[in-house]
């Protein structure tokens, strides 16, 4: 069983989805909005959004319900998000490690999961935000949206509605870890090909090789070799 909630305004979906698990026993329960005024991102970033134009989306999946490791939890959703942009839209879209969307070498989705204890329950808190219809992006941010890069528009309550569905389908049948580590690594943005880093404030050329079951992932850089990273601990330009 699941529920979609919608608010007009929020802050952050990631935090008040709280409110709406209080009184439910589902095992699914979404909120949305397509006004977020204080969204977040990974690591502290922030996810700004014009009103009525994106999507953000929250996901509380009750955590009992899945014997996955965190990360493989993490690579799977943006495995799901990844199928139903490329289905939706039928253009090819990647995954930059660790969860962002990338469609025509623009940041589409920013995903954010926390795992969080709310009324003796534990849960998986899926936030994501959607760039569906803004048309205009700081010059020079890496951000698009499915309508600057496909020309495509969605009415976005279909679109919400047909993404809610879609998750809590496919969340309801893991696949082997070894399927999701093969799924993602086959959509991983810039796999196996020449890219820029930037790491410890100099500049170098590198080849993304792999992400591994422990979220990191493996480069094989020009100067210093074949080389693990955890999140932030890189950064590719491009």
């Amino acid at each position: 069983m699941s529920q979609l909630f919608y608010l007009k305004e929020s802050s952050s979906t990631n935090d008040e989805i709280s409110k709406f698990l209080l009184y439910e026993n589902s095992d699914f329960v979404a909120l949305h909005t397509f006004n977020q005024t204080r969204g977040r991102g990974q690591y502290g970033n922030t996810w700004s959004s014009a009103a009525e134009k994106n999507l953000a989306y929250t996901l509380a999946i009750k955590a009992e319900n899945f014997s996955l490791s965190g990360f493989m939890f993490n690579y799977y959703t943006a495995i799901l998000i990844h199928d139903f942009l490329a289905n939706l839209t039928g253009n090819t879209v990647k995954i930059k490690w660790p969860n962002d969307i990338i469609l025509k070498n623009k940041k589409i989705v920013g995903i954010l999961i926390e795992k969080k204890k709310i009324n003796q329950n534990n849960y998986f808190i899926v936030g994501a935000g959607f760039n569906i219809l803004q048309e205009k992006f700081d010059e020079i941010s890496n951000a698009g949206s499915i309508l600057t890069q496909t020309g495509q528009y969605f009415n976005l309550n279909d679109f919400t509605q047909g993404l809610h569905d879609f998750l809590v389908e496919n969340f309801n049948k893991f696949p082997s870890e070894d399927e999701i580590m093969s799924r993602f690594n086959n959509s991983l943005f810039r796999k196996n090909e020449i890219s820029v880093f930037e790491l410890n404030e100099k500049r170098q050329n590198g080849i993304i090789k792999n992400a591994d079951r422990n979220g990191n992932l493996w480069i094989d850089l020009e100067n210093d070799g074949l080389h693990s990273f955890y999140h932030k601990e890189i950064k590719l330009l491009y």
